[in-house]
């Protein structure tokens, strides 16, 4: 019995653990403030670096370099484009869909500004929405992209663009809605950048259409990039107890490498240089993500993935990207678009499966990604039926509960038979007193000669450990449960319960759990197991209100299947 406890407290135990690694973990990944002189000097890779520019981090444009092959021409007159010391601003063009809110500037023709028009800032501001990209403040989140090339003049994220019409919406009728951005060359080469935007969708469509009417042929490539700066998160105070920070930095998908966090310390530390055939680059923060999503080039070249970090107003920007590798020709007098696309919006499994089937892995559950996918898989469609996330989450503890039923069930009989077995095990511990020696071997006699295993009752708690972790991150990582409410007083089961109800309750469960549960012989292991429940109730109160709801739901559910064996074990007892 002594054992039981014993390995039951550490099971306890490694919940916490766990959870206190995630923390470690994340809080890793925390913005530190970076000086100017500790920015690498020599990280810049090759080809990523302007020809004839600096090497060093304040020095180094954010314009990447055009990748050098055989077909490209002689360099000609190419001019790297100065260093800004601030985000240049020239005509705004404003976007409207049924979904969101975009601003383009013609000053480059970046996506500069982005608002969720359907995911409110907080649910006490639900007519302010969510704004995800943005170029003023200290957070910048934004997408530049342009074309690479020597011997002709080529448009970049500062070329100064024109719009025919700085006002478009999303018509009724209509399934997209398209914003076109003009400039011409000295050279005679016209360009025009076009963005769509789509009806119910995140997903914008960009294309660059090259008109060659210079002396000569147009050789050039494409490249996209994100650009973000780290500002350091407001603690709340409350240390460990407070919400776990998530992962704020850059990502990539290969088929070689597959799913990798580049975060901002990696950018620091070493330039990014990653060919690849195919994948995607992107910028994550919690519940949402800007991905780029090149489309498949000619002769099935790939691309490169690069990185950089340039020292702005002594606060690092980082960029993340990918160039193409394989030069687009256009011979004089024809026309070659180019295309591209990209995904900006809230991490919504099914949307991001619709956009690219690995853009699913920006939701990351961690290690336990094998429990926590199925299990929210089940809520989405239990949610279908009930349209309640709260009411989802106890149907899927009905679910866990049936499923190891007949492990949970042994588990609780063998208690039975261990409380049962307490006025015994009281008489040998006054027989053998100190001797503890021989009353566990007479413990373990008894134990045999009645068929209990010791270890049983730790394995309800054993079980839960995973599906528990796993409904943490489910809860913390997927979107849909971000301001979801349930019932009364919970308006979000991804936050606190706001009046500690639930964790109250969880915690004189747990105590009820207790009642059934054989005493350990011990007295120090008594005061233990005493406090847990305390111990426990204050360590939930910060919990996300979903998972305080699942661990409620479990214990009401083992109280009463652990009182119905007992109850029937009696009977049994009684009758013989």
């Amino acid at each position: 019995m002594d054992f039981q406890r014993l390995i039951l407290f550490g099971a306890l135990g490694m919940v916490l653990l766990l959870l206190w690694q995630a923390w470690l973990e994340h809080e890793s990944g925390q913005p530190s403030a970076i000086a100017t002189s500790t920015q690498p000097a020599q990280s810049v890779s090759p080809g990523l670096a302007q020809s004839g520019a600096a090497t060093s981090a304040t020095a180094t444009d954010d314009v990447p370099q055009a990748p050098t092959t055989r077909q490209q021409p002689e360099p000609g007159d190419t001019t790297a484009v100065p260093v800004n010391q601030t985000l240049p601003s020239a005509q705004r063009v404003v976007v409207e869909t049924d979904i969101v809110r975009a601003e383009i500037d013609t000053n480059g023709g970046d996506l500069r500004y982005l608002e969720l028009l359907t995911y409110p800032v907080a649910i006490d501001q639900p007519d302010e929405p969510f704004v995800l990209l943005n170029d003023s403040g200290a957070d910048l989140f934004l997408i530049q992209d342009g074309l690479l090339g020597s011997g002709h003049e080529f448009p970049n994220h500062h070329t100064p663009f024109s719009a025919r019409a700085t006002d478009v919406r999303l018509a009724p009728g209509e399934n997209s809605v398209s914003v076109d951005l003009d400039w011409t060359s000295t050279e005679g080469v016209s360009y025009r950048k076009t963005f769509t935007f789509h009806r119910n969708s995140y997903y914008i469509d960009v294309t660059f259409s090259v008109y060659n009417q210079s002396a000569s042929d147009w050789l050039g490539y494409q490249y996209q990039q994100i650009l973000r700066t780290q500002v350091v998160e407001k603690s709340s105070g409350l240390g460990f107890f407070g919400r776990l920070p998530s992962y704020k930095g850059g990502a990539i998908f290969t088929p070689e490498d597959k799913y990798e966090k580049i975060d901002f310390e990696d950018m620091s530390e070493a330039n990014l240089a990653r060919a690849t055939p195919s994948g995607w680059v992107a910028m994550l923060q919690h519940y949402f993500v800007g991905a780029l999503l090149p489309l498949p080039q000619e002769d099935n070249a790939g691309y490169e993935f690069y990185s950089n970090v340039t020292q702005r107003d002594s606060a690092p920007r980082y960029l993340i990207g990918y160039k193409t590798t394989h030069p687009a020709s256009v011979p004089v007098g024809a026309t070659k678009t180019l295309a591209t696309r990209m995904y900006v919006g809230p991490k919504e499994t099914q949307r991001l499966i619709k956009a690219d089937a690995k853009l699913e892995l920006t939701v990351d559950y961690g290690w336990l990604t094998p429990v926590s996918s199925p299990l929210f898989w089940i809520m989405t469609y239990i949610q279908r039926v009930v349209s309640n996330w709260g009411a989802s989450i106890i149907l899927l503890t009905l679910l866990v509960k049936l499923v190891f039923f007949p492990l949970s069930a042994a588990s609780y009989k063998s208690m039975a038979r261990m409380k049962k077995m307490q006025p015994r095990m009281k008489t040998l511990k006054e027989r053998f007193g100190d001797d503890k020696q021989k009353f566990q071997q007479a413990m373990m006699e008894i134990y045999k000669k009645e068929k209990i295993n010791p270890l049983g009752g730790c394995l309800p708690i054993v079980i839960q450990i995973p599906v528990f972790i796993a409904l943490y991150w489910v809860l913390l990582e997927s979107v849909e449960l971000r301001q979801a409410p349930f019932i009364l007083w919970i308006k979000d089961l991804s936050l606190q319960d706001p009046y500690y109800v639930l964790p109250v309750l969880m915690g004189a469960s747990m105590f009820g759990q207790q009642l059934l549960n054989p005493a350990p012989m011990d007295p120090m292991q008594q005061k233990i197991m005493m406090a847990l429940p305390l111990v426990f109730t204050v360590f939930f109160l910060w919990f996300p209100s979903g998972l305080v709801l699942y661990w409620l739901v479990n214990n009401v559910l083992s109280i009463t299947q652990q009182w119905v064996i007992t109850r029937k074990i009696q009977a049994a007892d009684s009758k013989a």
